[in-house]
């Protein structure tokens, strides 16, 4: 067998099994790495690149040097989730670096932390005054979580005493042309909905590269052809709009009426319509 197709054949066969490797060690093996998971994975890649290109290592060797690296980490994850002080020994233990808006030295010189390195990992989390800090800590992962002091965080709806509606995930009902089944159920809605939808945009489906719904039932779409211009979404404002009009004519004919009857007719549907309004605000306005 030449030489070149023996290496094909020995880097494709090293590559997948790696695949699967890592794939079985979980997703956080390729996101956040802790010391041990950086260690197996940089020992995996060498071990693949050394069998891939040598065609007098046994691949065997190879695979057997794969399994044990494998099956290494995969144990110490395991016993990991069991233990935390077996966790705080193998994945290390997360570090404080500012307490009460106090930086602790002690804890940058352990880390190997310079004063330059702090306030990089700060500007990476957007803050530029380590004096607007109450409190930050260096995972084990690597990473410094920042917690801004009270005045230098952004005001949420909760600190203005407002109450929204509960919101779910948008859902991709439209990809590369072709209707997504599922997430169109995940929202209760079905095909001829989203062909009205379509039809009111005076779009097919074929030229959809990308739909998606939220739960509002609202479609924003992107084209294939860019030059297209595509309506933004208006049912909700529509929907509200048109109440508030129905509520503002009610008003109206309670004071065109000299009928006291009719005119408090009149009143008591224009309070319950305003009701009605102040109820689906929070879902209906942008």
């Amino acid at each position: 067998m030449p030489g070149w197709i023996e290496i094909a054949i020995r880097s494709f066969t090293l590559l997948i099994v790696l695949f699967f490797l890592t794939k079985w060690l979980g997703k956080k093996q390729i996101s956040q790495l802790n010391i041990f998971e950086y260690i197996s994975g940089i020992v995996l890649g060498g071990i693949v690149a050394i069998h891939s290109i040598d065609t007098e290592a046994n691949i065997v060797y190879g695979l057997i040097a794969m399994f044990v690296w494998f099956i290494i980490p995969f144990a110490v994850e395991y016993f990991s989730l069991k233990s935390k002080s077996f966790r705080n020994f193998s994945q290390g233990r997360s570090t404080v670096f500012i307490q009460d808006g106090k930086i602790m030295e002690d804890n940058l010189k352990k880390e190997g932390y310079s004063t330059d390195d702090l306030l990089e990992k700060l500007r990476d989390n957007n803050v530029f005054l380590a004096s607007d800090v109450e409190f930050a800590v260096l995972e084990p992962s690597g990473t410094l979580s920042v917690l801004p002091k009270k005045e230098n965080q952004p005001l949420t709806a909760k600190d203005l005493g407002l109450k929204l509606a509960p919101e779910k995930e948008p859902q991709t009902v439209v990809m590369d042309g072709k209707v997504l089944l599922e997430p169109l159920a995940n929202l209760s809605l079905n095909t001829n909905w989203l062909e009205t939808e379509l039809d009111k945009m005076n779009v097919s489906i074929e030229n959809v590269f990308l739909g998606q719904a939220d739960n509002n039932g609202q479609l924003t779409i992107d084209l294939y052809d860019d030059k297209i211009a595509v309506p933004s979404p208006t049912e909700a404002p529509l929907l509200l709009a048109t109440m508030k009009k129905c509520q503002a004519d009610l008003e109206l004919f309670a004071l065109a009426t000299e009928n006291e009857e009719v005119k408090r007719m009149y009143e008591e549907n224009s309070k319950k319509m305003q009701q009605a309004v102040d109820k689906v605000m929070p879902y209906l306005k942008e």
